[in-house]
């Protein structure tokens, strides 16, 4: 259990968020935009929560961060307003063509 998440729903919130990337591939979506649609399916989200998910999907690679012109220091960018987008090995995860044991059983 991760701070009062079992791990069905993490998994089940992962998948969720490839899905709602899925939906405007290969346009992003912003790190509030995934959790506002997130919250329809999980009214008690917290958004730390899908923040550590966010890193997750990133360091496996089927997410990556959209860097803006506009940014000029990255790192200064609140996390509500990163914009993500899926990657390919994201679009074969969430088609089902490739398994994660962290996202399987969703």
């Amino acid at each position: 259990m991760a701070n009062g998440r079992d791990t069905h729903e993490i998994k089940r919130i992962r998948n969720e968020t490839l899905v709602a990337l899925k939906v405007v591939y290969p346009a992003a979506l912003q790190a509030d935009q995934i959790l506002r649609s997130l919250l329809v399916i999980f009214p008690t989200l917290e958004f730390d929560s899908l923040k550590r998910d966010l890193h997750y999907l990133c360091d496996k690679r089927y997410i990556e961060r959209v860097l803006l012109e506009s940014e000029g220091d990255a790192a200064l960018t609140p996390w509500r307003r990163r914009w993500f987008r899926l990657t390919t090995a994201g679009m074969e995860l969430a088609d089902h063509c490739i398994a994660d044991p962290a996202l399987d059983d969703a």
